[in-house]
């Protein structure tokens, strides 16, 4: 052996030899730490099925299978995938939570649902009714309470309805009285003194009784009292629920599970009704799409802080509960989520492009010199070309000297991560599925949905697209002739049908007909179309509304009714897409008003120098700003940036219609880089 290695090496310097040695030792370490590539359940180029009238299904389904409703003959609602949860685990932690600076306390799946059948018990020996015709309202930060209030409905049949700050009081009110919510479940003082302030206003006079989650001044009490509402703590009606005791008289898959209300753009929320069956459908059809390669265990722990009042962390949840897995609140404040990660060290992880985008410029503003640059553009590469061969692993050299600390300060364990609610861009979501170290799935849907309606699958790297139809849904295209769409050239707007589609919104029959035709399709406004691998990429909003990276809607005609009331804005374009975060806007100034309302800022010269001076573009901006505060605008609906243009807008030079209205599509167009150098200077 030793006269065969003297004539392979001969005649070799001993160091040469030993970087021999050593690169063969880095590649046996590397072929044998390198996991085995990611098994598709698909042919990647052939994602999807053809099926009667245009529409399709996931391959998954290919053959004879029907759309799924359920994974397990024992979960078929979201009260039986917390018992399954229970039974799974062996009664194993289900809920946690923590206070600065201290570990994570957990509340076991016995002690939720035991808890949950008191406070059931509990309000129900108060007056209300078990069943459908019960609806109660949560008002509340994610927490384990939530959980515990949310399971008391389903324990006894009745229907969830959560509330928001970000409503507002008059759509508070609005909801409370169109479900006809009797109790809202509060987590502290300040959310029941705004109800009280409307009940007090006389407002919401069905509205009865407030338990509140967190300790409360007496004062409160005698407060409630005056105007006939009864103000309680949670502690005490699961009190009471012990004393009077109520068996159980758990819901059927068709029965109302929640009533998410949406906030829109414009007029009132309209309530999303949704089934037991909607839910556990989609998670059903979550799991179905990603288990040949996750598998949800007892061991998986998620981090809630995504807001629990909308579908994409309730279908999350199912998800998780019925796996058995763990369920870790953040405290409460988004800017202490980062030690909540890394204390929690969860392995699911959902999430919006808006976080990953913060991910994504911390990792690339950390490479300051020209040198990090190259290597971590290196290093990105080489990683991205593992991921798109399925090779998905966080232990790789490239892992080891570059991405650790993004890794470690999501907590190191994360294997999972969904993204939903916006678009992400395809750069970025790349350059994520590199340098995280885990999977990463794009899920498109909306409340009506129950969240998702199209999911990406194991294996595929490609970035752009949604995915495909989930296993408890189909999609097809339809015609938008308006907008020169059409179905048979794999271009439409998105409709849905299938387990997951809601039953409509509550008492809102004309809603619910705009939205749900007679054969039971969900039109949801977007435009989309069919890759040559059978995924869907959203491309287009049927009407003038669209969202914002962080999933709030936008009514553009609605803000630029308001800005162009400001004396010196003759037009004004408001723009945002959904990569970004806020809106921008094209203002044509008054040319009349202009030059008296730049002197009294001491600037003079041609409309053409006026639009060019940047002490004009701040006062326009700050007056627009302030009649938009004063219509009751949003801070995500005022814009952040304008550029002014000299020239109006008209029929002849294109940017108008006959009747005047703004041709968008011919706006942004035109006026493109100017939004991009806006865009770019509020980085």
């Amino acid at each position: 052996m030793e006269f065969l290695l003297q004539v392979l090496f001969y005649p070799l310097p001993t160091p040469a030899i030993i970087s021999l040695f050593a690169l063969a030792a880095a590649t046996l370490f590397y072929l044998n730490t390198r996991p085995s590539p990611l098994r598709s359940p698909t042919n990647l180029k052939h994602q999807t099925v053809g099926i009667k009238d245009g529409a399709r299904k996931s391959a998954l389904l290919e053959g004879n299978n029907n759309l799924i409703s359920y994974l397990y003959e024992d979960t078929k609602t979201i009260y039986e995938v917390f018992m399954r949860g229970l039974r799974v685990s062996g009664n194993g932690q289900c809920l946690g939570y923590r206070k600065p600076g201290r570990p994570y306390q957990w509340l076991k799946y016995k002690q939720v649902s035991d808890r949950a059948e008191l406070f059931g018990s509990g309000l129900i020996h108060r007056g209300l009714k078990s069943g459908q015709e019960t609806f109660i309202g949560i008002f509340a930060q994610n927490r384990p309470e939530w959980i515990i209030g949310e399971l008391a409905c389903y324990t006894y049949s009745m229907v969830a309805v959560p509330l928001y700050d970000t409503l507002g009081p008059e759509a508070l009110v609005f909801i409370i009285d169109r479900a006809d919510i009797t109790a809202v479940l509060c987590d502290n003082q300040k959310k029941a003194e705004t109800l009280l302030q409307n009940r007090e206003n006389g407002q919401s006079p069905v509205l009865k009784t407030i338990v509140l989650m967190d300790p409360f001044d007496p004062q409160l009490v005698e407060r409630g009292a005056q105007c006939g509402v009864d103000i309680v703590s949670m502690q005490d009606v699961e009190a009471l629920g012990k004393s009077h005791f109520l068996k159980p008289i758990p819901p059927k898959p068709e029965d109302l599970s929640i009533i998410c209300f949406t906030s829109g753009t414009t007029g009132d929320p309209k309530g999303a009704m949704l089934t037991h069956e909607n839910v556990v459908s989609d998670a059903a059809g979550v799991i179905k799409s990603f288990e040949t390669s996750v598998v949800p265990t007892t061991e998986d722990v998620s981090i809630s802080f995504l807001p629990l009042a909308h579908m994409f962390e309730r279908v999350v949840q199912t998800v998780l509960y019925s796996a058995g897995a763990k369920v870790g609140f953040f405290q409460g404040d988004i800017r202490l989520l980062p030690d909540d990660m890394k204390t929690l060290q969860p392995t699911i992880f959902p999430v919006v492009p808006r976080l990953l985008n913060r991910v994504y410029d911390k990792v690339q503003s950390g490479a300051k010199t020209p040198f990090k640059k190259w290597l971590l553009n290196f290093a990105v590469e080489r990683k991205y070309a593992e991921v798109k061969e399925g090779i998905i692993r966080s232990n790789s050299i490239w892992d080891k000297l570059i991405f650790h600390k993004v890794q470690e300060s999501l907590g190191g364990r994360v294997r999972v991560m969904v993204t939903g609610a916006a678009p992400i861009s395809p750069s970025v979501l790349n350059f994520l599925r590199a340098s995280l170290g885990c999977q990463i799935f794009e899920a498109y849907g909306q409340t009506e949905s129950t969240a998702g309606c199209t999911f990406s699958m194991p294996g595929d790297a490609s970035a752009g697209h949604v995915g495909v139809p989930l296993p408890c849904n189909i999609v097809k295209l339809v015609d938008v002739e308006e907008m020169n769409y059409f179905a048979s050239n794999g271009e439409g707007e998105v409709c849905i049908k299938g387990r997951n589609v809601f039953k409509g919104y509550l008492k809102d029959p004309e809603k619910t007909a705009e939205t749900l035709d007679k054969d039971g399709w969900l039109h949801t406004g977007d435009i989309g179309k069919w890759l040559p691998s059978g995924v869907l990429k959203i491309i287009d909003r049927k009407k003038n509304i669209f969202k914002l990276s962080q999933g709030e809607y936008i009514a553009p005609e609605k803000i630029e009714n308001v800005y162009v009331r400001s004396g010196p804005v003759a037009q004004v374009f408001v723009h945002g897409d959904s990569l970004q975060s806020c809106l921008v806007a094209i203002v044509v100034p008054d040319p009349e008003v202009l030059p008296d309302f730049a002197a009294s800022l001491g600037c003079r010269g041609s409309i053409e120098d006026l639009c060019k001076n940047t002490e004009v573009k701040k006062a326009i901006l700050s007056d627009m700003t302030k009649l938009g505060k004063d219509a009751g605008l949003k801070s995500f609906e005022q814009v952040k940036d304008l550029y002014l243009h000299p020239d109006q807008f008209t029929i002849e030079n294109g940017l108008l219609t006959p009747t005047l209205k703004a041709k968008r599509a011919e706006l942004k167009s035109l006026f493109q880089p100017q939004i991009d150098k806006l865009y770019a200077d509020l980085q």
